[in-house]
């Protein structure tokens, strides 16, 4: 019996970069799959509830484990946030870009897959301000106690049209 390790080191680094974009969009495509399952059964307000309770505890795991990963100190700051969030699970399938700035840090997704698929599929945008709040806002004080989140631009409270949305952390000291 073959063990994760031996059969993933008979690829190749740009093959194992290939298969994690992979993942990622396995894993985004799950997400929207149990969305959509509620939004047409339910609606989008009772959607809405389960997708912010769920964001509100994988984002603090996920948070977790790329803090163990990255091996950041238990208050990383702005930079250790930085690098935490461009090893988020959607990083690598959204254009995003990162500014940091004195005691500030401006993430900016410029491309979203999950609004340009119910574009395409003809939907309506999903109203991710509310999720966001809770993900961004959990992802960073798991981080960093010290650090909060605000939002400067998010569906369905656009204020920079040349993005997907646009999120400052504020590092408290």
């Amino acid at each position: 019996m073959n063990n994760n390790y031996d059969v993933l080191s008979a690829y190749s680094k740009d093959e194992l970069i290939e298969l994690i974009e992979i993942y990622s969009k396995n894993w985004l495509a799950h997400d929207g799959v149990w969305f959509q399952s509620i939004e047409q059964k339910l609606g989008m307000d009772e959607a809405m509830e389960h997708d912010i309770n769920a964001w509100t505890k994988f984002t603090v795991i996920e948070a977790k484990k790329i803090k163990d990963f990255l091996r950041l100190p238990e208050r990383a700051g702005l930079e250790g946030l930085a690098k935490a969030l461009s090893l988020r699970l959607y990083a690598n399938i959204n254009k995003h870009d990162i500014k940091l700035e004195g005691n500030t840090l401006t993430y900016t997704v410029i491309d979203c897959r999950v609004q340009s698929a119910r574009t395409r599929k003809g939907m309506d945008f999903h109203p991710c301000k509310s999720v966001g709040i809770s993900e961004y806002s959990g992802f960073a004080k798991t981080i960093d106690d010290r650090i909060t989140c605000s939002c400067c631009s998010c569906y369905p409270e656009i204020t920079d049209n040349s993005c997907a949305c646009k999120w400052v952390f504020t590092l408290n000291e």
